[in-house]
């Protein structure tokens, strides 16, 4: 499957080049800036393709509303972007052509947290500032790189929201995961996030991504009987254990995952079967935070869909770059460098804070539940716009 390089760069339209005039298109190049360009790679193809396309249109989006308010430092963003394919070796040959070959000014990660681990030490070898997408595995944070800055809840703090569990009368978990560098690493604080909360883990137990017959697995939870199963799962795979604990008749008093519940998708393929799931996301857009209703419209507006956290997350790293060139008035990289690693800043996603490893700690994830063919927001309660139903109907 071979790469291909798509640059992404507004200002051709005639509509913008009326409203802003010295950001026009000219047929001398020597008079446009050059553009401040921004490098990805994405999973546009392949098992993360679904999420990958998520991002960068949200990036896209980003880009476009930079300028049509008139660029970053009076200079064009372009978004520059290659397809991994969902492969690690994509990643890498990608991050390495985006800083060789197209010399791009910083940089956005990959999809998931293995491709973002592999890609990170691209960007550290070539000491490139990064921005990381939907990666939560805290060993990207400890391995001591210098320009690795977090957008999304680390692993360790993932799943804090599912004190919502021992509020509601929660005394046993089940916890199953698929073996990704993400389900690895969540299962590796499982003991800590449960435990802590008084809860008694009755069973952990992973499974290979891939697998999709959970029929044996649904009767070992039958036999386990917890009042919380919780499984860290994608869509496909999450759906399919729905499926095998409803043939096998078993019926835990809770039950969640992540990723899959967050999606509309899960709930068009389990139908009735989806009433009750519980959903750890980062964003939602029946959420009471800022520019949620606004984003969720205009992406509508754009892309003929409701958007889904992916895109929030692609927007927002755009958003956490520009406030960092701005607030060093370059793209310099020791300059963008350390506004990344100092600042504070409120975006899309909620807030950005990263300590001296760059490892975000200003965000807390959303617990949603599906109620009545709706994802309903239930924890933490500030944001909440339902109530908890426990025990699930």
């Amino acid at each position: 499957m071979g790469m291909h390089v798509i640059r992404y760069l507004l200002l051709v339209s005639f509509t913008l080049a009326l409203a802003f005039p010295r950001i026009a298109y000219s047929d001398d190049a020597a008079q446009s800036p050059e553009p401040v360009r921004i490098g990805t790679t994405q999973s546009l193809t392949g098992h993360y393709k679904e999420f990958g396309i998520e991002q960068l249109r949200g990036l896209q989006m980003w880009a476009a509303d930079v300028n049509a308010r008139g660029a970053l430092l009076g200079r064009p963003v372009e978004i520059v972007y290659y397809d991994d394919g969902s492969r690690d070796a994509g990643a890498v040959s990608g991050f390495t052509d985006l800083i060789g070959k197209d010399e791009v000014d910083v940089l956005v990660g990959p999809y998931s947290s293995s491709l973002t681990l592999e890609a990170s030490l691209v960007a550290e070898k070539y000491d490139v500032p990064m921005v990381t997408t939907a990666a939560s595995d805290d060993t990207i944070w400890s391995r001591g790189l210098k320009n690795v800055f977090g957008a999304d809840t680390p692993a360790s703090d993932y799943l804090n929201g599912l004190h919502v569990a021992a509020d509601a009368g929660v005394k046993t978990v089940a916890f199953i995961y698929a073996r990704t560098d993400f389900g690895e690493d969540l299962a590796a604080n499982v003991q800590k996030t449960f435990g802590d909360r008084g809860l008694q883990m009755l069973l952990v137990e992973g499974y290979a991504p891939e697998q999709r017959d959970f029929a044996a697995l649904a009767r070992k939870l039958g036999q386990v009987n917890a009042d919380l199963v919780f499984g860290v799962s994608y869509l496909e795979d999450s759906v399919e254990i729905v499926r095998a604990l409803t043939r096998e008749g078993v019926k835990p008093r809770m039950l969640g995952f992540t990723i899959g519940p967050g999606l509309r998708e899960f709930a068009d393929q389990l139908g009735a079967d989806a009433e009750g799931i519980l959903g750890v996301v980062q964003w939602l857009r029946s959420s009471r935070q800022p520019g949620a209703q606004d984003f969720a419209y205009r992406f509508a507006q754009r892309y003929g869909y409701h958007p889904g956290v992916y895109a929030v997350i692609g927007y927002s790293a755009g958003e956490i770059l520009e406030a960092a060139i701005r607030l060093a008035g370059t793209t310099d990289h020791d300059a963008v460098r350390e506004q990344l690693r100092t600042m504070y800043f409120q975006a899309l996603i909620g807030s950005y804070n990263v300590d001296d490893t760059g490892r975000q700690i200003g965000r807390r994830n959303l617990v949603l539940q599906w109620q009545n063919n709706e994802r309903r927001l239930v924890a933490p309660e500030q944001l909440a716009n339902s109530a908890l139903i426990y025990p699930r109907p």
